[in-house]
């Protein structure tokens, strides 16, 4: 990884939009702090299309598009979001209403299980608000060990489910989108951008392991200073500072490079 001095000019006037993270990247400890808030304005002042892409629910994302200076959020990892087209706010799903609804049930029975044979498994505070995924606290207010975190994922793998990592939860979904390929679909869809192109014109930023699809999809790449784990294709650049102000120092920087 590189700093993120290292980016230049140019690249950074190719680029139509940024997609970000927000759990430890835009967020502090779940908190949205007043520099990072402000980052979000310059940005779109610069003329960028900002989307959130979060592993946070459903419910997240409508307040986040409806509030924040975004085009869109999109959540629970990529299968799901809202936009605001200016006049209404949109909310867009991968799948029709009856694919929903089994994938649902599917899902039930598997959480049912999980929660029988590994008690020790804590949901998150925020799966009342989820629609394609269940989410388990383990390093939000809870912190659950590394054995537990295994079995959990090997026996939702059994099953058929596909399992992504945060910073702060363990989620377990039976849909196949990733935080990627969800941006890269609403992008065709919405924006009309083709999803070679779309690597190239958006950059990226995030902090943890289910943010990996993204820093291996886009061109332009950037980690806050607390980036956990090690994904396989890192980002290619790096901030000094971690989470909200982080996220303010690379938006400071691409804001300078645009001016």
């Amino acid at each position: 990884m590189k700093p993120l001095a290292a980016l230049t000019r140019d690249e950074a006037n190719q680029l139509r939009g940024l997609l970000f993270d927000l759990d430890d990247t835009v967020l502090d400890g779940g908190r949205l702090g007043e520099e990072a808030y402000s980052a979000l304005f310059r940005l779109r002042e610069a003329g960028l299309l900002l989307i959130a892409v979060t592993g946070r629910p459903a419910s997240w994302a409508e307040l986040i598009a409806r509030q924040w200076p975004v085009d869109a959020a999109i959540a629970e990892n990529g299968p799901i979001g809202w936009f605001d087209d200016g006049e209404r706010l949109t909310r867009f799903d991968s799948v029709d209403v009856d694919e929903r609804n089994r994938r649902a049930a599917l899902l039930a029975e598997l959480i049912g299980d999980l929660r029988r044979t590994l008690p020790a498994l804590v949901p998150a505070d925020d799966v009342n608000g989820r629609v394609t995924d269940f989410a388990f606290d383990i390093n939000e207010h809870h912190r659950a060990s590394e054995e537990l975190v295994a079995a959990a994922v090997a026996r939702g793998r059994a099953a058929g489910a596909a399992t992504f990592r945060s910073s702060v939860h363990l989620h377990f979904t039976f849909d196949r989108l990733d935080k990627a390929t969800g941006a890269l679909r609403y992008l065709r869809l919405r924006h009309h951008v083709d999803p070679t192109a779309a690597r190239r014109l958006f950059a990226f930023i995030g902090d943890s392991e289910n943010d990996a699809p993204c820093f291996a999809a886009f061109r332009t790449t950037i980690a806050v200073a607390n980036l956990r784990g090690r994904p396989p294709i890192g980002p290619r650049f790096i901030t000094e500072a971690p989470q909200g102000r982080g996220f303010a120092e690379a938006a400071r920087a691409l804001v300078a490079l645009r001016g």
